[in-house]
């Protein structure tokens, strides 16, 4: 099997779940919404909205927010690159595989800009060979079609093999298998339905910095 190893980002590289807490929080104070709109904010983001459009949607209808949809949305891209962090150990394992000879990429659904700001601010950008961001390719998981361009653009090929990483069974784990890949699950305890565990069968939960040293092994 060839060293190429492909890294979801959000909950995976980068602790998405932590930094909307902290979002959540500001966001709250700056509308006047208190612990009990943390916790609504929260729940809305753990209940099957992670698209900001429905869930801007949601929030501005129980709230009563003013502005539109996409102000609070544009706002909300603006401000989480500079929240989001991307742990050292976790950069530190990226570089490592690198010097012991893997090709390493990012691949990545959802909008484009934000998550150029955040891989650039955050630095998985400088520790990873190459990046197949939906946004501007085209393209989502589950398509194997993303995980072939991130292949390609760290000059492989997908068919030889390789390594999957990420926190969602679905369009990491089952996903990353359909296409002939290995896989390892970042379990991070949120957004895993009984359903997907039961349907994916035996994956290997590490945190990201100790996958890097797994793929290695």
């Amino acid at each position: 099997m060839q060293r190429l190893a492909l890294f979801d980002l959000d909950n995976s590289l980068v602790e998405l779940d932590e930094e909307f807490h902290v979002w959540a929080v500001e966001f709250a104070q700056g509308h006047g919404l208190g612990h009990d709109g943390v916790s609504r904010l929260i729940g809305l983001d753990r209940s099957g909205y992670p698209h900001r459009e429905v869930f801007f949607t949601k929030t501005k209808d129980h709230f009563g927010l003013p502005g539109s949809v996409d102000e609070l949305w544009s706002r909300y891209r603006r401000r989480m690159p500079y929240i989001v962090r991307c742990r050292p150990e976790v950069l530190s394992g990226l570089s490592h595989l690198r010097v012991s000879g893997w090709r390493v990429a990012i691949v990545t659904n959802r909008t484009a800009d934000k998550r150029l700001r955040k891989i650039r601010r955050t630095g998985p950008a400088e520790a990873v060979d190459a990046m197949a961001l939906s946004g501007i390719v085209g393209v989502r998981k589950p398509e194997t079609r993303l995980f072939e361009i991130a292949a390609e653009r760290c000059g492989m090929a997908l068919s030889s093999g390789g390594w999957v990483v990420g926190d969602s069974l679905t369009a990491d784990v089952a996903d990353g298998r359909s296409a002939g890949l290995r896989t390892i699950w970042i379990d991070k305890g949120t957004r895993q339905t009984r359903s997907a565990r039961r349907t994916t069968p035996s994956p290997m939960s590490w945190r990201p910095w100790r996958a890097c040293r797994a793929v290695i092994l």
